[in-house]
């Protein structure tokens, strides 16, 4: 099998266990040095190694009633993995919203080093409930 065969086989076990929210699962895939961040974010908004990037999704999902993916294609080529994708997202209090995302994975050595998110951010927090962005911005370390 090739190494772009195997990422993309790491990725999309990556997502399974993501939108299984098993977030214990999730630090595992990364390597210590690895990194997450969603690009429209501020630029020093980047979780890094496996702990802090595992607290980050809590952060955001935990709360979710409900998330559903919604994966169109997805390219690998050497250590990337390119997905275009969408997240179905609702909350508890009734809220939904369908948020577009291209994600970019770099794998060395059988670990994502570097997950870059590139997400519709501005409609996303235009959907999201007060109580929600509240719980989010007192951060996740």
């Amino acid at each position: 099998m090739s190494n772009a065969a195997s990422n993309r086989q790491l990725i999309e076990r990556f997502w399974r266990d993501l939108y299984s929210r098993k977030f214990d699962a999730i630090g595992a895939y990364f390597a210590e040095d690895g990194e997450y961040t969603d690009v429209p974010s501020p630029e020093d908004d980047v979780a890094r190694g496996p702990r802090q990037i595992e607290a980050r999704l809590r952060l955001g999902l935990e709360p979710l009633e409900a998330i559903h993916h919604h994966p169109r294609h997805m390219v690998a080529e050497g250590d990337l993995v390119f997905t275009e994708h969408s997240e179905e997202w609702h909350w508890g209090t009734g809220e939904r919203v369908v948020v577009p995302f291209v994600s970019v994975h770099e794998i060395r050595d059988g670990k994502i080093v570097r997950w870059w998110d590139y997400p519709d951010l501005a409609k996303l927090l235009a959907a999201a409930p007060q109580w929600w962005l509240e719980h989010i911005s007192k951060g996740y370390t």
